[in-house]
């Protein structure tokens, strides 16, 4: 019994552990909800004590609290941010839809901490949560932590990305390969060109992003309960938004409309499909890595990428394309997660969505995944591949597909011919050329120059 202490709530009593910060509702949390063992993430209980600690600074200037306990509260605050008490937070992400449970467990907890500060009590609700409802807590949070998680690590990470590409594309830009439609070999492009299309793909889906954040940094605080901000002051809700702006250095507002901000999770859903944009196209960028990396014998054996670890426990030798594959199942998790979002945001029953903490899972691991998978796609695959110029040249010089080229000058019909015969027998499309057409061979081979074809001359 000396391992457990009583509190008290508004269904009754019961025990929680002795060195437990939290509270009774906590405890009841921990009771109702062992389902996954998944608590919320660390960056989302980081969000809502910033709006505790903006919230007890705002409602102290506007005359509601106590100057005391509002210092308590915010110092509190900022100490759990800090991370020394993370074990304080066992809430299950699979838990009341509203999150009220997690709400309460860091009111609980703050609460905990600025009593002992003060010597005083410090209630939850009517100190920690003054002028505050779940319901606009926990959609806020989700806004918060979520514009500076993209903020602070996505879109640094895939700009990374960018400006890796854009070195090796310089690097590489004099080196011309066979380009590839229906994985069929097609007129040649550049190195360059090729990873250009990466890096425009990257760009589009950070331009994606920013353009959400506008939507993301409209917070819903202040609507309490179901939108009217009953127990709000009227200028808590931009007095808080301009008191997270302060502390954040991010410019949020309040809410043009609570109704619209604590009963849908429209922009968290439209993040959440930006999201998914940038899965789809670090899936291309890694698949196309492994196709070009594949071999080193029997594949197309383009490139080779740095050997990070041996590839198999039974073939000596055997190294594996592991960082594009990590990506490519990286990108499957962000694409199931948004589903789960997109799902979850249909569940804005009237005044209220009920499926907030899974929506706030699964974006902030969306944002985290992205930003690592981004990150060592970069450092560990693309800026230190090599390229095996010996195939490259080899099968450019004998690709069929050259005599494209020469449409314009002997129509599609008989360069369709040439490039069967070069297929068949298994020769430079040049040397057919030169027998089957009346074009002597100087011309021909300023027509199918390879590294003239990967630019439009006409």
């Amino acid at each position: 019994m000396a391992d457990f202490r009583e509190e008290k709530d508004s269904l009754g009593t019961l025990k929680v552990p002795a060195d437990a910060l939290y509270q009774a509702q906590t405890q009841r949390a921990v009771e109702n909800f062992p389902i996954s063992g998944l608590p919320m993430p660390r960056r989302f209980i980081a969000a809502v004590t910033l709006i505790k600690e903006a919230a007890a600074r705002v409602n102290y200037r506007l005359g509601s609290l106590d100057e005391g306990v509002s210092g308590a509260i915010q110092e509190a605050a900022r100490t759990v941010r800090e991370g020394d008490y993370d074990q304080h937070f066992p809430v299950d992400v699979f838990q009341t839809g509203s999150g009220t449970s997690t709400n309460m467990n860091v009111n609980e907890v703050l609460a905990t901490l600025a009593g002992r500060a003060l010597g005083q009590p410090v209630n939850p609700n009517d100190h920690v949560n003054m002028g505050q409802s779940s319901n606009d807590v926990i959609p806020t949070a989700i806004h918060l932590s979520a514009t500076l998680a993209v903020g602070e690590n996505l879109l640094p990470a895939l700009a990374h990305l960018r400006s890796v590409m854009d070195n090796r594309a310089e690097q590489l830009a004099g080196i011309t390969k066979t380009g590839r439609t229906h994985l069929m070999d097609a007129m040649p492009v550049t190195f360059a060109q090729e990873i250009s299309g990466w890096s425009a793909q990257i760009r589009s889906g950070m331009a994606r992003i920013e353009d959400t954040l506008a939507r993301l940094r409209s917070l819903p605080q202040g609507g309490t309960a179901v939108g009217t901000g009953i127990n709000a002051d009227p200028d808590f809700a931009a007095a808080v938004a301009d008191e997270l702006s302060r502390m954040t250095g991010v410019d949020f507002n309040a809410a043009d409309n609570f109704f619209e901000s604590l009963s849908a999770q429209d922009t968290a859903v439209e993040l959440s499909g930006q999201l998914r944009v940038v899965a789809v196209s670090l899936m291309k960028i890694a698949n196309d890595l492994r196709w070009m990396n594949s071999g080193p014998l029997a594949g197309l054996g383009e490139i080779e990428l740095p050997a990070l670890q041996p590839g198999s426990s039974i073939m000596p030798g055997k190294v594996n394309p592991v960082i594009p594959e990590a990506v490519a199942m990286v990108s499957a998790q962000v694409m199931g997660n948004d589903t789960t979002i997109a799902v979850a945001g249909q569940s804005g029953n009237f005044q209220l969505n009920v499926m907030l903490p899974v929506i706030a899972h699964n974006l902030l691991q969306s944002i985290d995944l992205l930003a690592n998978a981004a990150t060592v796609l970069a450092d560990k695959a693309i800026a230190g591949f090599e390229v095996r110029r010996d195939n490259i040249d080899k099968v450019l010089s004998r690709n069929p597909i050259l005599v494209t080229a020469l449409n314009p000058v002997i129509g599609y019909q008989k360069a369709a011919e040439i490039a069967k015969k070069a297929y068949a027998e298994k020769r430079p499309v040049i040397e057919v050329a030169v027998e089957m057409t009346d074009l002597d061979r100087q011309e021909l081979e300023e027509l199918l120059d390879p590294e003239k074809l990967t630019s439009n001359r006409s």
